[in-house]
């Protein structure tokens, strides 16, 4: 199945030292770009995310965002160095009775480094926790590219089917258009000449047949048809392919307009541009 390349992804993530939630969010692109946007201490998961975007992902502007907040209970919560203060507290003791003099401050002794220090987190520990959640939003985004990218397929296919019911009608109306063409340039011979040369009538036809002629137009359309229905069967990433397919059918529908000298086979070959124009805006968010 094909994928779009927009789509909109979010895991919220909860554990004891707080919460995280990754975004990821994707416009189309004709190629791959990666934004990220993160809290400060996690800069060094850059090369890890983009790294697993690439894996998973080939065209596109994909941005990521993470959102990180600490738990009350774990940020404000203050840790004693028991050890190193009593170690202070006697150092003070001692160089006070050395001295005779001076006094014992207790709030120098806490300010003291190492003796109070706030809740650290294991972040290699939470790294990885966020990683694995950071996964679990590219699953989601990737199968909402892929509830996208069915969309798309089943307007494509629709498409694909008027596209074929047009060339099925400029098929029926050929003969009838070859045979007004016949009797109106007989009829004109007539007119000029009086008395009509079956040679020279059919050396005329001949030439004109192969001025109107479309079957080939009508052959390249049916193939790329197929073309492109093998390519949707196939899926994957195939918006380049699917887009140069549009260019082979913009070709045969202009030659088709260019031919055409009657009001249906007209219709027909404007009603096929309608059609590939709608493809091919549908097909610029296939990935």
């Amino acid at each position: 199945m094909i994928q779009s390349m927009t789509a909109y992804a979010r895991i919220e993530h909860k554990a004891d030292w707080g919460n995280a939630s990754w975004e990821i969010r994707s416009v189309n692109q004709r190629y791959l770009e990666t934004y990220l946007r993160l809290p400060e201490h996690f800069r060094s998961l850059e090369p890890l995310l983009r790294d697993r975007l690439r894996k998973r992902l080939n065209r596109g502007k994909i941005e990521v965002n993470l959102r990180y907040d600490l738990a009350d209970n774990k940020s404000n919560e203050l840790h004693l160095n028991q050890e190193l203060a009593k170690q202070l507290v006697n150092a003070a003791n001692w160089v006070k009775l050395e001295a005779g003099q001076g006094e014992l401050n207790l709030v120098d002794i806490l300010k003291w480094p190492g003796v109070m220090s706030g809740s650290e987190q294991d972040m290699d520990a939470l790294s990885k926790e966020l990683l694995v959640a950071f996964d679990s939003a590219i699953d989601q985004f990737i199968e909402a590219r892929g509830r996208e990218g069915a969309a798309i397929n089943t307007m494509l296919q629709t498409r694909l089917d008027a596209i074929v019911a047009q060339v099925a009608i400029v098929r029926e109306h050929m003969p009838t258009v070859m045979q007004w063409q016949r009797d109106k340039l007989t009829n004109r011979l007539a007119e000029i000449t009086g008395e009509l040369d079956p040679a020279r009538l059919e050396q005329e036809m001949v030439i004109l047949a192969q001025k109107m002629d479309v079957a080939e137009e009508m052959d390249r359309l049916d193939a790329h048809v197929a073309e492109t229905q093998r390519i949707l069967k196939k899926g994957g990433a195939q918006g380049r392919r699917l887009d140069f397919m549009m260019q082979e059918f913009n070709r045969e529908s202009n030659t088709l307009a260019s031919k055409s000298i009657s009001a249906e086979i007209t219709a027909a070959a404007v009603e096929l541009k309608v059609l590939i124009e709608q493809m091919r805006e549908q097909i610029q968010n296939v990935e």
